[in-house]
């Protein structure tokens, strides 16, 4: 009996042994492996119809930003931006706005005649709902208006500014070194340590600066496994490679493909976030996807894929496909006075003039004396890892005053190793909206 007890022991040991040993060899994702299941269902957020309108206008804008961006900056690094984080700004700026001053704001971003009680409303949705989507992502949106202590806010747009934009104005004393402490103060804890400054210096001729703080964490809707990481060759777009660390899994996932790129939706949380990484085509560019990107829209929801239009969706469409995942690991972060022109000279190219020019911006209801955006910028980082993704931006914009004068199911396979230069965007799925656009070129 005491015999039997003993290979009984011994045999249950060996199981024990040989069930390490596959999940050590389980390293290797070559091979068809566990597959992950990425695809979960929404909580939508309620937009109306002429928020939705906005919503997609104003992707617009910000994929004309991002074309915009890439052709001027032509270093071959990597970059990432919010338009989401001007769009608050600038709209801050729009409620005290005029005339063709309004208009130009407007058209630019993608308001068209909307007027600016609808633009409010728009940006207040946002402030109150996207937060709200998926208890598993963290989302901060804030604003802040920092008043020079020598000016004075005229009441309704101190009021708008608390009501559509939870904004408190702060009169603080443009002369003295604290406030730069101060309004930068604000950015590192709004962006949870990731942007720690805006300004290099406080201008005492400031009216006023006005500020957006964008902070996004969230961890993938299933983390790669860092056993899995493994230095490997990545391509940038000037022929050159270099050792980066790409993670790797098996994934059940949202995939399509076109003439110009191949795409994947990589869910956080509960699925209602999602970066959407771009990977071109054999013969393909980054410029290419961008172009594209900024001629038909971003077409997984308000049209079909890559442009394409009809009445059913083709075979190019976002569909489940079980994905041998590749993705790097990596950081970036960006500043838009590093650009030729800054934002300033982003925001012309785009369309938006009067609001920068001293003698025909009309922004009369912003402060006691008319005033003009004299100067804008942006910083904003990423991380991306095994666990998820971490993004931050803030936009700033200086106004000083004028001179007046699962299952069962089989699911078709695909390859999506992400080692050379990408596109991507993060996103909100039930509204649609960007927060975040970049390109990672591996420098």
């Amino acid at each position: 009996m005491k015999k039997i007890s003993i290979l009984w022991m011994m045999a249950a040991i060996s199981c024990l042994l040989l069930a390490c040993s596959s999940s050590e060899d389980d390293v290797d994702l070559g091979e068809a492996k566990t597959v992950v299941n990425m695809l979960s269902d929404p909580i939508p957020i309620n937009l109306t119809r002429e928020q939705q309108v906005f919503v997609n206008d104003n992707n617009q804008f910000t994929l004309n930003f991002l074309k915009t961006v890439n052709e001027t900056d032509r270093s071959g690094k990597s970059f990432i931006y919010s338009p989401l984080s001007i769009t608050y700004v600038l709209g801050m700026v729009n409620d005290a706005a005029i005339g063709l001053t309004e208009e130009e704001i407007e058209q630019t971003l993608g308001f068209h005649e909307g007027g600016i009680q609808a633009v409010n409303d728009y940006c207040k949705k946002l402030i109150d709902g996207l937060p709200k989507v998926d208890n598993k992502v963290t989302l901060n949106i804030a604003n802040a208006i920092f008043l020079n202590k020598t000016s004075m806010l005229q009441p309704q747009f101190t009021q708008d500014m608390q009501t559509y934009y939870d904004a408190k104005a702060e009169a603080l004393d443009f002369t003295a070194p604290e406030t730069l402490d101060h309004i930068n103060g604000w950015c590192n804890e709004k962006t949870n340590g990731m942007i720690p400054t805006i300004l290099d210096e406080v201008d005492p001729s400031m009216v006023s600066y006005l500020l957006n703080a964008i902070y996004f964490k969230a961890d993938w809707a299933s983390k790669f496994d860092q056993k899995n990481t493994r230095n490997e060759a990545f391509t940038s777009e000037d022929g050159s490679q270099t050792e980066l660390p790409l993670m790797r899994q098996n994934v059940l996932i949202n995939y399509a493909k076109c003439d110009i790129y191949s795409a994947i939706k990589m869910p956080y949380g509960n699925g209602e976030w999602y970066m959407t990484v771009m990977l071109p085509e054999e013969g393909k560019t980054t410029d290419d996807i961008i172009n594209r990107l900024a001629s038909y829209g971003f077409g997984d929801v308000e049209g079909w894929f890559c442009g394409t239009m009809g009445d059913e969706p083709p075979a190019n469409y976002f569909r489940s496909y079980e994905v041998d995942l590749k993705l790097p690991r990596y950081e970036t972060s960006s500043d838009t006075d590093n650009l030729q022109d800054g934002l300033t000279g982003l925001m012309k190219k785009m369309g938006i003039n009067r609001a920068f020019d001293d003698g025909l911006a009309e922004i009369p209801n912003m402060c006691e004396q008319p005033v003009y955006i004299n100067m804008m910028r942006q910083k904003a980082k990423i991380k991306v890892n095994e666990e998820g993704s971490e993004a931050a931006a803030v936009t700033i914009a200086g106004v000083t005053g004028k001179n007046i004068g699962s299952g069962s199911v089989e699911y078709p396979k695909a390859t999506f190793h992400a080692n050379r230069s990408f596109v991507y965007v993060i996103r909100e799925n039930s509204s649609g909206v960007i927060l975040f656009v970049g390109k990672f070129t591996g420098l």
